[in-house]
């Protein structure tokens, strides 16, 4: 059975990815998610408050006793409230980076330019085999335009892309109004990769305390389907490998994602929920699913149900929104 598959021009044994998440915070943990199986692996994201944090900081010591410097600094969080700083990041990503066989791809989180083209450099530096820009970004500046929204991301893909020589990957959110459109111009921009789709982490309200307060729930299957409609409808249209993302916990997400189409497929809710040896699950209920269904690579079945693949097309657009609302026969008919 050949699981081999290609992400950002490299051959990985197998699709599936570990993506960023707390079990990826030391060497050790990286370690065993590639004895469990992992073809590769994401570092979880340095913050574009953390440079931001440090230079901050920098500047206080450089003007400290003088008028010059303002409180600028209170607006960060304390550097305690950061799991890891810039410097421990990158020594991280260079042990990791030694220790492991499978690539380590380095993650940015942010929304300008702001310390990331030295960041991007300094992480090719320290070993990382592919940067992937988590580009997470609420326009609530009702003045800002889609467009203008549009070109702040190419042109951060474009300013990395011309930093670094290892591949750059684009972890893309769900919310632009053609999604078609914005990851063609993305691909055009040098994206080596698009990954589908970030979760924008929604805040909730605490009634008690009058706040806003973060609220984080893993993912679920259900949260397949989207990235599964575009990855369908843009498998075979971009130079871009095509990375799958949300909702993977079982094999059977891991197949549908890719004959949609996906390159490789990433999982971090799975691995928190189940553990780090959940990874040899994943990767056996595929290739036991393969077996029993008579594919012999992955390269045979990816993309199979992409919408350039299937014998209906429209599946994917107006005419299965009409079949699926026609479909529904609630128990009072």
């Amino acid at each position: 059975m050949d699981l081999r598959t290609t992400y950002m021009g490299m051959e990985l044994k197998h699709p599936i990815v570990a993506s960023a998440s707390p079990l990826v915070g030391s060497v050790a943990n990286i370690k065993r998610l590639e004895d469990a199986g992992a073809s590769a692996v994401v570092m979880f994201s340095l913050f574009e408050e953390q440079l931001q944090h440090e230079s901050a900081a920098l500047e206080y010591l450089m003007t400290a006793g003088t008028e010059s410097f303002a409180e600028s600094l209170s607006y960060f969080p304390e550097v305690d409230d950061y799991t890891v700083g810039p410097d421990s990041y990158l020594e991280l990503l260079r042990s990791a980076s030694e220790a492991v066989d499978i690539p380590v791809f380095g993650s940015l989180n942010g929304i300008t330019n702001t310390g990331w083209i030295e960041y991007a450099q300094l992480m090719q530096q320290a070993g990382a085999k592919g940067i992937e820009l988590n580009i997470y970004y609420i326009p609530a500046d009702l003045t800002t335009s889609g467009r203008e929204v549009e070109a702040r991301y190419i042109e951060i893909v474009k300013a990395v892309k011309a930093a670094v020589s290892v591949p750059v990957a684009v972890k893309l959110n769900p919310f632009f109004s053609a999604i078609g459109s914005m990851a063609k111009a993305l691909d055009d921009a040098g994206a080596d990769a698009l990954v589908l789709f970030n979760r924008f982490y929604q805040p909730d309200f605490d009634l008690d305390k009058l706040e806003v307060a973060p609220n984080l729930h893993l993912s679920t299957p259900d949260e397949i389907r989207l990235p599964l409609l575009w990855l369908a409808v843009l498998y075979g249209r971009l130079h871009a490998s095509l990375g799958a993302t949300r909702g993977v916990h079982t094999p059977v997400e891991v197949v549908k994602y890719l004959m949609a189409g996906a390159d490789v497929v990433m999982t971090t809710s799975a691995l928190l929920k189940n553990g780090v040896d959940y990874l040899t699950t994943l990767r056996d209920g595929l290739a036991a699913w393969m077996e029993m269904h008579r594919y012999v690579s992955v390269a045979q079945m990816k993309g199979s149900m992409s919408q350039r693949n299937v014998a209906d097309p429209t599946a994917f657009e107006r005419a299965n929104y009409i079949k699926t609302l026609e479909s529904y026969k609630g128990d009072y008919i």
